[in-house]
C-alpha cells in the first residue's frame, strides 16, 4: 500500500478521496490552489467522519488519528515524497495537462500519478509527461467514502506494474473496480451523462416539469436520484463538461448538450453548490 498520498484540488471529489485513504491508515498531504478550499475540505472531512461515527462505520475515538494523518501541502512541491499523487482538479483539459506536467516535474520517479477525471483522455494526459507508463485514470464516484466504485482508466502507456499497484490499492480501501478503456466518458459517465442530456432535452422540449421527470425516472426505473435532481448533485458545469468531451470526442451529434443546459451554466446555476439549478437548494 501507498505511504504517502497527494491529492492535488480538495473540492467535493479531492476531500472525499482525501478522507477515504486517510480512513484507511495512509498519511495524506492535499493541496489546492485556494486556502478557503483547503479550509472547507478539513471541515467537511471532519463533519463526514462524525456523520460515519453515528452510523458506526468508524469510531469516535478514532476521528483524531484520522485528522492527524491529513495535512495541508502548501506548494505542489510539498508532494514531492508521495508515491501516489491523485488529481482532482476541475474537468478541464488544459488545467489537468497543466498540472500533471508540474507534477512529473515535482514527483520521485516511481511516484504514480493518478487522474480522477470522469472524461478526459489518460493518454493524452500522459502523453504530457515523461512518465507515461506511470500515469493512469482512478474516477472515484460520489461521495467517495460512501460510494463502492471506482472505475480504473489504462493509457495506451500504462504498465501492468502500475495497473496491479492502483488495483491493490483500491481493494485495500474496500472498494470494486470496473476497468476500462480509453474512450471518452469511459464507462460510467458514456452511459449516465447521455441519459442525465435527454432528461434536459426533455424538460427544454416541455415534456414534463423537472419534478415529473424525476419521478418518472426514480418510480418507474427504481433509480435513488432522478436524472435532473443527480445533475444538480454532480454540478451542472461538470455534466456541460463531460457532454462536450462526448461530443467533441465521437463527433457524434447524438451527444450534443441541450442548449438548456448551456444556458443554465452560462448563467451561474450550477446546481447544489450555488445554491440554484434545476432546483433551488
Amino acid at each position: 500500500m501507498f505511504n504517502c498520498v497527494g491529492v492535488v484540488g480538495v473540492g467535493q471529489m479531492g476531500s472525499g478521496i482525501a478522507h477515504l485513504f486517510a480512513q484507511h491508515g495512509c498519511r495524506v498531504l492535499v493541496h489546492d490552489t485556494a486556502r478557503e478550499r483547503l479550509d472547507r475540505a478539513l471541515f467537511s472531512i471532519k463533519e463526514n467522519l462524525e456523520r460515519q461515527a453515528r452510523k458506526g462505520v468508524v469510531f469516535d475515538t478514532g476521528i483524531d488519528a484520522i485528522m492527524a494523518r491529513i495535512a495541508v501541502a502548501p506548494s505542489l512541491e510539498a508532494c514531492s515524497g508521495c508515491d501516489l499523487i491523485v488529481e482532482a482538479a476541475n474537468e478541464n483539459e488544459a488545467l489537468k495537462f497543466d498540472l500533471f506536467r508540474a507534477l512529473d516535474r515535482i514527483a520521485g520517479k516511481e511516484a504514480i500519478l493518478a487522474s480522477n477525471t470522469s472524461s478526459i483522455s489518460i493518454t493524452r494526459i500522459a502523453a504530457v509527461t515523461t512518465r507515461a507508463d506511470r500515469v493512469i485514470g482512478m474516477h472515484f464516484m460520489n461521495p467517495v467514502p460512501v460510494m463502492q466504485l471506482v472505475e480504473v482508466i489504462r493509457g495506451l502507456a500504462t504498465s501492468e506494474e502500475t495497473f496491479a499497484a492502483i488495483a491493490a490499492a483500491i481493494s485495500f480501501l474496500g472498494k470494486e473496480m470496473a476497468v476500462a478503456n480509453d474512450y471518452p466518458g469511459f464507462i460510467v459517465n458514456r452511459i449516465l451523462i447521455p441519459m442525465i442530456n435527454e432528461a434536459v432535452f426533455a424538460l427544454y422540449e416541455g415534456i414534463a416539469s423537472a419534478e415529473d421527470i424525476d419521478k418518472g425516472m426514480k418510480l418507474g426505473t427504481n433509480q435513488p436520484m432522478g436524472p435532473l435532481q443527480l445533475a444538480d448533485f454532480i454540478g451542472l458545469d461538470t455534466v456541460l463538461a463531460i457532454c462536450n468531451v462526448l461530443y467533441h470526442g465521437f463527433k457524434d451529434p447524438k451527444y450534443r448538450p441541450s442548449p438548456l443546459l448551456v444556458k443554465m451554466v452560462d448563467a451561474g446555476h450550477l446546481g447544489r453548490k450555488s445554491g440554484q439549478g434545476f432546483y433551488s437548494y
